[in-house]
């Protein structure tokens, strides 16, 4: 079997000779933009027909043989994240707004009393390193159900703590996005403990959403869109 690892690698030593040819493709106007877009609906119908709605394998505790290591920003710097760090979180809300007809501003006391979910999974990173643990949260789609998303709605939009870079205009923070029917998945949670114990800064606090078949980061935000 093909390793993972040598593939990418030489996927970049062959798109190295034109990296140039790529400068260009983050622009809206780009030719190559339009390119990629037109061929995300067919990749994303690729995905779904290969992976369907199966869950992620799952694991026992005698698996867990490490502490999850930490990946992506550890220690975000900004001041409203700092003091929110500094008295446990007691001041977080998670908004949810957008395309929904009951918009949702909730504590992580909130967020604790709704039913509960607990996966022990493993994470892969594309680094090359892998980490089996335990996460407790709320699944996704319980939020999503308080704000009744309208039937326009196709995405969630997930605005987070970590800077990831500084300009004139101050911070500009990361976000994401996933299509609705993974918002929805059973193992699509937003997780608030790990490994038992109260989910640390390093790893996501005071939310880390776990798309078990995707990417993870802390969040502090999630706007619902159509497009």
């Amino acid at each position: 079997m093909l390793d993972r690892r040598k593939l990418l690698l030489g996927g970049a030593a062959l798109a190295l000779s034109g990296c140039k040819v790529f400068d260009s493709a983050t622009a809206n106007d780009s030719t190559l933009r339009r390119l990629f877009a037109s061929h995300e609906g067919l990749t994303q119908a690729t995905q779904r027909a290969l992976i369907g709605d199966r869950l992620a394998p799952e694991f026992t505790e005698a698996d867990i043989r490490q502490g999850q290591r930490p990946n992506g920003s550890t220690d975000p710097t900004s001041a409203a994240y700092r003091q929110m760090a500094e008295t446990a979180f007691r001041d977080y809300r998670l908004t949810v707004t957008g395309l929904v007809e009951a918009p949702q501003s909730l504590s992580l006391a909130d967020l604790t009393a709704l039913p509960s979910r607990t996966q022990i999974t493993r994470h892969d990173c594309v680094e090359g390193w892998s980490c089996i643990a335990k996460w407790q949260g709320t699944a996704l789609g319980t939020v999503l159900t308080l704000a009744q998303p309208k039937l326009t709605a196709r995405y969630a939009v997930f605005h987070c703590f970590d800077a990831i870079e500084r300009n004139l205009s101050g911070e500009v923070f990361y976000y994401e996005s996933i299509d609705l029917i993974d918002a929805y998945h059973p193992q699509t949670i937003l997780a608030y403990a790990m490994n038992g114990a109260p989910l640390p800064v390093a790893n996501g606090a005071p939310l880390r959403l776990r798309v078990e078949r995707s990417w993870v980061t802390r969040w502090r935000s999630m706007f619902i869109r159509s497009s």
